[in-house]
């Protein structure tokens, strides 16, 4: 019990919260969830600066970390194990995006002396890339057909085909403020059925 002391009134706060959670109490999730989805988001957002990434990306956090609660070890606080799923999470999606846009970029001088650039994409991820796509729309299929099927077909969209909020727009021949407010909604209920996760999973 030593190891205890150091921690805040917040922190042993979140412990028992975590033991309620593990032990089944879905009330616990939520409160976790409520405790840090903000401040969450907003690093998740200073990482990225897209709203709509900052959301899918909070959601992918919150769920990895409920997936893996058990495992969790009061060696350091659970805000402290939560931020560093989440920062892993969103550099592994900002890795990828790069990957897929420009992976190699290279320089070289033209006839006249300057300086031009070159982006070759490259659609190619790497084995570990592959492993995160796959686990992300893994953990995406175990919500989504909880869903009702207008926002069913919304994620499937944006998650399972990648398209862009443009795209879909387009694909279902619908408004892009519309798209957005409904995905919004989409994750929204994802939101709750990651909080009711032992019902799912």
């Amino acid at each position: 019990m030593e190891k205890t002391k150091q921690f805040s009134e917040k922190a042993l706060k979140d412990f028992r919260l975590i033991d309620l959670a593990v032990a089944g109490d879905q009330q616990a999730y939520a409160e976790l969830m409520k405790r840090y989805k903000k401040a969450v988001y907003h690093m998740i957002l200073k990482m990225i600066r897209n709203v709509d990434d900052a959301e899918d990306l909070t959601i992918e956090a919150f769920a990895k970390a409920f997936k893996n609660l058990h495992k969790f070890k009061k060696d350091y606080t659970f805000s402290t194990w939560l931020f560093r799923i989440a920062t892993n999470n969103t550099i592994d999606f900002i890795r990828k995006k790069k990957l897929e846009t420009m992976s190699l970029n290279s320089t070289f001088k033209n006839d006249s002396g300057e300086s031009v650039n070159i982006d070759v994409e490259d659609n190619n991820l790497d084995p570990m890339e592959v492993a995160i796509k796959g686990q992300k729309i893994l953990l995406v299929r175990m919500f989504v057909t909880k869903l009702p099927p207008k926002y069913q077909r919304l994620v499937k969209l944006r998650y399972f085909d990648e398209l862009s909020y443009v795209e879909i727009a387009q694909e279902l021949d619908a408004p892009l403020g519309t798209v957005k407010a409904q995905l919004h909604r989409a994750r929204e209920l994802m939101y709750d059925l990651v909080k009711n996760k032992k019902q799912h999973i």
